[in-house]
This record gives C-alpha cells, structure tokens and sequence, in this order.
C-alpha cells in the first residue's frame, strides 16, 4: 500500500499518468477472452493432473524428487540474490532512486511484480513436491498445504533476497539458507538412494492435518518476512538499486539481441568488478615449459580464484545420478544432463580464448605459435570435462543405472572431443541475425540463432559417437568402445588444435 503523501507527490502522480495509456474496453475483453480460452485448454489437464495426484508416494524415487524439487529452489534463491532482486529500469533507476521521492513509492511497482512471481513460482514448486510426495489420503487438505507451504516459501525466499539487498548481515543469512537448502537436496538424495528412505516414507504418510500445521506456520513466518521486506524498500541503498538495475538491463540487452554471448561477459564483468587480487610468483614449471603454457595459466589461476564455482561445478555431478533415481532409467534424460553438464565444465575455462576471438590482434602480438596455445588451452577444460563426466558415471552407477564395473571408464574418454567443442564454442563469433528465416510446420524458424547455438555442440557430439552408442547399446564389454571413444575424442581434438591454430596465426 502506497502512502498517501507518496501518493500526492506531483511527480509520482505525473509518472503514473504518462506511464502507458490507459486500459480500453477493448483491452480488458482481450485480456479477458485469453483468460477464458487458457482456462478452457488448460482445466482438463490440470484437473487430471491433480486427480493423479491420489497415490502413494514410489519409496524408491521419493529421494531423488524430493532433492529436485530442493535444488529448484535453491536456484530460485540463488536467481533472486545474482539479480538483485530490486530491479528498476535503467532511466527510472538512475533518475528516481537518486531524487528525494519517497523510495518505497517509488518501488512499490517492483515490489508487486516481485511478489507475483514469488507466488507463481511457489505454487509451482508446491505442486511439484505434491507430486513427490502424493496424496494418499484428502486430497484437497493435502493440496491446499502443499499450495501454501510452497506460496510461503516463494513470498519467504524472495522477502530475505530484498532484506539481503538492504543489509550485509542479511545477505550472510541469504548465502547460508541457500548453502542449506542445497545441503537439504543432498541429503534427501543420500537417504533416498538408502535405507533412509524409510524416513522419507513416514514423511510421505504423515497425516493431512501435520501437513496443514506446517503450511500455516511457514504462512506466518513468510507474512512477517514479507513486513520486514516492505518496510526495508525505504532503506535499501541506492548504488545497490543502481547495480542491479544495470545488470538486469544488460541482460535484457542481451536477452533482446538474442546475443547469450554477451551474458558470460556481463557475469565475468560483475564478478571481478572492484575485486583486489594478490600477486603471486608463478610456478617455476609453467615458465619453463614455454610462452604458451603460460598464456594458458591464466584459466588455471582464474579457476583457483573462484573455488566456490568449482565445487559447486563438482557438486552438480549428482544431478544425472538423482534424476536416473528419480525417473528409473527408463528415460535418456540423465545421460542427456551427462553430456551437457561435462560440456558445461569443458566451457567453464576457456575465457583466454574468448577474449583472444574477440580481440585477434592482441594474440598476434603476443607472437606465440596458435596451434601450441590451442592445444596448452585444451588442458584444463578436457581435466574438467573428465572428472566431471568420471563423477557422474559414479553417481549413476550407485543408483544402479548403470553396470556398476569399467563404466567410469567411459568418463576421461570423450574429454578431449568435450574440450573440443568448448574451444569452438569460446571461438564462435555473435548470433548473424542477417541470415535467413526457415519456415516450419511448428513456425518460422531463425537460422542465425539456430547456427549459433549449434557451433561447438555439434563437434563435441562428433566426437563423442562412440560414448553415445554405448548409453543407447549397453553392451556387456564397454573396454572396446572406451578405447574407440579415446581414439575419436583424440582425432577430434587434434585436427581442431591444427585448424583453429593455423587460422589464429
């Protein structure tokens, strides 16, 4: 509720006027129609869905969903504290967050938006342990509890983002409850793929009403969250406003320009921004093998820098292994999440040849042979695509979705084709939105977009045919397709180091 003084200001009441035209009767039977025809597409299914919902819960893949369902949130969390979540338009927040206009007016559009999508996605994420859990009995008290239970942890997580804004303490807070909730998938994880599970069970049969005391009292909490959020919108620092409204501008930039390539900078950029790093004397070996190790120990040192990204890297090895529990096996789903997640740590360290694609002339002054910095560049991201693909074979070994000997095997194997594709992918220049637009039964389809997020991925699926055909296949001897699969990831790797080096030359 805005206050009434704020209400009275003359500058307040002329934004408001001149904002946007105002609704038409016209406007509002759109709106309204839509609403009508989503609801008359949408109830059937929903209805089905939640009529499903009166089972009881699968014991077996209890933990793994449960851990899901956590990990989801600690993404929201974690969303909201990166991107502010007090965001302001760039003219607005640079002009009214500045002026003597009251802030919490000022604010108040914001808030609400905010406050709308903290109930939509809780709902979502209530529904989703509903899921989970099942409703073996009441389903209406149960689905209820769930609807509140998730609604108040939405409005609560993102009421502690706001207080975060406002107060270092309160961000302290914020990074722990996150480091908890993530400590909380890991554990449902843990005691799903146990005997633990038994626990989760009594949970899944715990009665409606429990349910329903526990909704409530999260209500409460969340409500006077809510009251300390609104109350701390008058005490938020400005140059807070300023560096989240400039960060969710550029990502709309981005976003508009359907240019993703520009969000790694604007990451990299608001990582290191004002950050004071020590020097320290590189290490004897690296300056003797030569200059092109030494350009490639950059990655080394910016990786050693950022431990916490890496482990959360490391750490999210586990998600093939939960989802292979949480579907079964049946699907291809976590083999699917095996391959992007090796890729993802593969481009996680190749910002040297990043900066090198956009800015050749500088690495031709350095006067250092391509090929050999390629191929000093291709070390890290193939240790990494490694250990993170050797991991999750583990993972998905325990739950027993796969054969529990030699398959782990298959993870060092298809790194150098990994390291490959995210050396391609570094090098690829921005989205060519000049080029033509396919139409398709399912729409119009454009190829530069398409082009470019297919540059990278396509070399590293080369490269990894062998690993594919052994997930499809599950042959009883793996050891012969590991050694075609070392073969092919080598070939791979090498004919891309003597290419891509001879055209940086």
């Amino acid at each position: 509720m805005i206050p009434a003084a704020a209400r009275a200001h003359p500058a307040l009441a002329y934004l408001r006027a001149h904002r946007g035209r105002p609704a038409t009767w016209s406007d509002r039977y759109t709106t309204m129609f839509g609403l009508v025809v989503a609801a008359a597409v949408l109830g059937r299914p929903v209805v089905e869905a939640i009529a499903g919902l009166a089972r009881h819960a699968d014991p077996t893949r209890l933990g793994a969903g449960l851990a899901l369902v956590t990990a989801a949130y600690a993404g929201l969390l974690i969303l909201a504290r990166t991107f502010g979540p007090v965001v302001l338009p760039a003219a607005d927040a640079s002009w009214l967050v500045t002026s003597p206009l009251p802030r919490r007016a000022v604010l108040g559009r914001t808030a609400s938006l905010l406050l709308s999508a903290a109930i939509l996605a809780g709902a979502v994420l209530g529904l989703a342990a509903l899921s989970v859990f099942g409703a073996p009995d009441r389903l209406g008290v149960r689905l209820a509890a769930a609807l509140v239970l998730g609604v108040a942890a939405g409005v609560g997580g993102m009421a502690t983002a706001v207080l975060a804004q406002r107060s270092p303490a309160w961000d302290t807070g914020l990074q722990v409850v996150i480091a908890g909730v993530l400590s909380a998938a890991v554990l449902a994880a843990v005691l799903g793929a146990g005997p633990g599970r038994r626990i989760l069970a009594a949970v899944s049969e715990a009665p409606a009403s429990l349910g329903a005391a526990v909704a409530g009292v999260a209500s409460v909490v969340a409500a006077f969250l809510l009251r300390w959020a609104w109350a701390a919108l008058d005490r938020i620092p400005a140059h807070r406003i300023l560096a989240s409204s400039t960060r969710a501008a550029r990502v709309t930039s981005a976003a508009g320009a359907l240019d993703p390539s520009m969000l790694t900078w604007i990451m990299e950029d608001a990582h290191w921004r004002g950050r004071a790093l020590r020097s320290r004397p590189w290490p004897r070996l690296v300056a003797r093998l030569g200059r092109a190790p030494a350009l490639a120990w950059q990655e080394w040192l910016r990786v050693g820098r950022r431990p916490g990204r890496l482990m959360a890297l490391l750490g999210g090895a586990a998600l093939p292994a939960v989802c292979a529990n949480a579907t079964g096996g049946e699907t291809g789903l976590p083999f699917g999440m095996l391959l992007c997640g090796a890729l993802t740590a593969a481009a996680m360290c190749t910002g040297g040849v990043r900066r090198d694609g956009g800015d050749p002339a500088l690495a031709r002054m350095l006067a250092v042979d391509g090929r050999a910095v390629m191929a000093a560049r291709a070390v890290l991201p193939a240790l990494l695509a490694a250990s993170w693909s050797v991991l999750a074979l583990v993972g998905i070994g325990a739950v027993g979705a796969l054969p529990a000997d030699g398959w782990w095997l298959l993870g060092p194997a298809p790194a150098p084709a990994l390291a490959a594709g995210a050396l391609r992918m570094a090098r690829r220049p921005p989205v060519d939105h000049a080029m033509p637009v396919i139409d398709t039964p399912g729409g119009a389809v454009p190829t530069g977009p398409l082009f470019w997020a297919l540059t990278g991925v396509d070399l590293a699926l080369l490269g990894s045919l062998p690993a594919l055909a052994v997930l499809v296949t599950r042959p009883t001897d793996v050891v012969p397709y590991v050694v075609a699969q070392a073969v092919a990831g080598a070939g791979v790797l090498g004919a891309y180091v003597l290419v891509a080096g001879r055209a940086a030359r």
